[in-house]
């Protein structure tokens, strides 16, 4: 369980640790803002968009064997990302890093629910569920003390030594049980169509969001990619109409709960990682902070996500769904309002920890709500693809989170130094953004949510 949730861990932590080291990581490697905002979304994109083949893969090949396989290809990546000598060679390697998180992660969470039962299963689940969180806050604080330390390069080459234990020392412990290592025959077709178009989709979206940044809407740099995420959603869908054993049931999605609490997780992923993307660069290359002292300035923030998180169980079952939501969203529209007046001149722990912390507690609970939403309801053959979609929905949020803010965000990104002449008006447009995505959300997005509260009897469930 330890070295499983350490994996876990590992995998969480990429999404955040990265947020501190890209200022130094683009002075290194030439990377504008353009460049730095594949290195964020590359991860978050593949992880998220073949997850839920990864998880039909752990099906195909055995629990125990995609997990390995994941581990392997997630490592491997990681040297490659440390010893990137240019933009091209880290993006590819970040990429290869959210092949393997995908294949990996479905594969360590199964390998949980197998190894315990009953009582023990639900809190192996809750100490899984807590890794995010812990993930997400450590994360911060390790890039800025890696950046400051032996260099950006080791916020990669840390995952080399967890890797390799974890690659000997989880088979050593669990090679010998068939459970675990034997295949399932339910998953002895893999639907590589759907997992080729369902990644496809929303990376020409992304390409085509990022293009705007130096082209424009006007140009078919943009039009081009969305017409081609336009045809790959519709290619998706009849491929999952036809093929026999599909990556998604279509059926799935006249489950109004599902699709609500889908998308309130993407919305809610989206805002919180583009927030940390773009107060990044705003401490560092506007206030001119060391890598450090803004993951010390972060801490508290990431914390926040936690507690959120804490907190809304509690919240849920005393108002239920939908108003837990619209609070939710409504707090961080309010926290990302507060994050608008920030300037050249502005403290950031009067200026912008508490808007950022704000927003961070109201996202953590409107995580929790999502999921629990999403999974109301469910039959228990459903839950494993449920839970699949949702925690797509948090990656791919991300990674379409960062490409809109940074494209809003503009030459605010490029940086220089402390007051730096781009001006800090990018950053107000981009956090002016989050407040009316996050007001439209928590006015008519909660409304996606299944009205009532949930049902005592289903018991807890987990976020992935």
């Amino acid at each position: 369980m330890a070295l499983l949730c350490l994996a876990q861990f590992m995998l969480i932590a990429d999404v955040t640790v990265i947020n501190v080291a890209l200022p130094t990581i683009g002075e290194d490697l030439g990377l504008d803002g353009s460049g730095l905002t594949w290195v964020v979304t590359a991860y978050t994109l593949f992880f998220g968009s073949l997850l839920l083949l990864g998880g039909r893969l752990a099906d195909a090949l055995g629990k125990l064997r995609a997990f390995l396989a994941g581990l392997t290809v997630f490592t491997a990546a990681s040297i490659a990302s440390g010893l990137a000598v240019g933009g091209g060679m880290l993006i590819a390697a970040r990429s290869a890093q959210g092949v393997g998180a995908a294949l990996m992660s479905p594969a360590a969470m199964a390998l949980v629910t197998a190894l315990f039962h009953g009582p023990d299963r639900n809190k192996a689940l809750g100490v899984w569920a807590a890794i995010g969180g812990a993930g997400s806050a450590v994360g911060v604080l390790l890039g800025g003390v890696f950046v400051s330390g032996p260099g950006w390069e080791w916020v990669f080459f840390i995952n080399v030594p967890v890797g390799l234990v974890a690659l000997f020392a989880v088979p050593a412990l669990l090679g010998n049980s068939p459970e675990l290592v034997r295949r399932s025959g339910a998953g002895g077709s893999v639907d590589l169509a759907g997992a080729l178009t369902l990644t496809a989709a929303p990376g020409l979206l992304v390409y085509g969001l990022v293009q705007t940044r130096d082209h424009g809407f006007d140009t078919p740099g943009f039009w081009l990619p969305v017409i081609g995420a336009l045809l790959s959603a519709v290619v998706f869908v009849a491929v999952e109409r036809r093929v026999r054993e599909p990556l998604v049931r279509l059926a799935l999605f006249t489950r109004r709960s599902l699709v609500g609490g889908s998308t309130v997780m993407l919305a809610a992923s989206g805002l919180l990682i583009s927030s940390f993307f773009l107060s990044s660069f705003y401490v560092q290359h506007i206030l001119g902070f060391s890598a450090l002292k803004t993951g010390l300035v972060f801490l508290p923030v990431a914390v926040a996500i936690t507690l959120g998180a804490h907190a809304a169980s509690h919240l849920v079952d005393r108002l239920g769904w939908r108003p837990a939501g619209a609070i939710a969203f409504a707090l961080t529209a309010v926290g990302a309002a507060l994050l608008t007046r920030l300037d050249a001149s502005s403290d950031v722990w009067t200026d912008l920890v508490p808007g950022f912390t704000l927003l961070s507690l109201a996202l953590g609970t409107a995580f929790v709500c999502a999921t629990t939403a999403a999974m109301n309801g469910l039959p228990h053959q459903d839950m494993g693809l449920a839970s699949g979609l949702v925690s797509t929905s948090h990656e791919l949020g991300a990674a379409l989170g960062v490409a809109v803010i940074s494209t809003i965000a503009g030459a605010s990104l490029e940086g220089g130094g402390p007051g730096a002449a781009a001006g800090t008006s990018g950053f107000d447009h981009a956090f002016t953004a989050c407040a009316i995505i996050a007001a439209v959300v928590a006015a008519v997005g909660a409304l996606l949510l299944p009205a009532g509260r949930p049902d005592p009897a289903q018991g807890p469930v987990m976020p992935h």
